[in-house]
């Protein structure tokens, strides 16, 4: 039973993937009801629906009252997912929140990294700068401004580094100190294990020159 074209089937089929899944029910459901004997199987084929999908949809269809008016708005003004291109400065705070979670790829400069979630992204949107949006669009901001998550390689660390957390803390300290003083502040990417004393044992020298 082919009661329409390929070139109607896919027009269909296309609609139908744009629908809410409650929508996408009761479509398949009228479309069935049209065909009568048989148009079941031929509308799950085309849709790419089950048939028990489409035997929800007619019982939905026959349990909707007479008379339906929608006169009243299902949302109200300005509700809903707003685009992200509508919130003032959202790049400049976007790149504010990943300011202190960013690393360079030395194989290429146009490429940026972070090991934030995307999650974790819009959970610090929301706290500094009271900007709620999706991860959906965090990932687009992400892919705006070249960025790509950082994993880590190693699943479990073989030893325990002694006063590790107070090494880190030591480094933010001297960052924030040599960020306020208006020092040159000097990046580098070894990829070699260094101590923290010899990695400010070569800072020193090279302000000293």
């Amino acid at each position: 039973m082919t009661p329409y074209t390929s070139s109607v089937e896919k027009e269909m089929k296309k609609f139908f993937d744009s629908l809410s899944e409650k929508d996408k029910r009761r479509y398949a459901a009228i479309e069935t009801l049209k065909l009568g004997h048989g148009g079941r199987k031929y509308i799950s084929q085309i849709l790419g629906c089950n048939r028990k999908t489409i035997r929800r949809g007619i019982q939905e269809l026959k349990d909707l009252p007479e008379n339906i008016s929608y006169t009243e708005r299902i949302r109200e003004h300005g509700a809903g997912r707003k685009q992200y291109d509508n919130i003032p400065c959202i790049d400049e705070k976007f790149l504010d929140v990943l300011r202190e979670n960013t690393a360079g790829n030395p194989m290429d400069e146009k490429v940026l990294w972070t090991n934030l979630t995307q999650q974790e992204i819009s959970e610090k949107l929301a706290e500094k700068h009271q900007i709620y949006v999706s991860t959906q669009i965090v990932r687009k901001l992400l892919k705006k401004h070249n960025y790509r998550r950082r994993k880590a390689q190693k699943k479990q660390t073989m030893k325990t580094a002694k006063n590790r957390n107070e090494q880190f803390e030591n480094i933010a300290r001297i960052k924030s100190e040599y960020e306020t003083s208006g020092n040159p502040i000097i990046s580098m990417d070894t990829k070699k294990k260094r101590t923290l004393a010899t990695i400010i044992g070569m800072v020193t020298c090279i302000l000293k020159k």
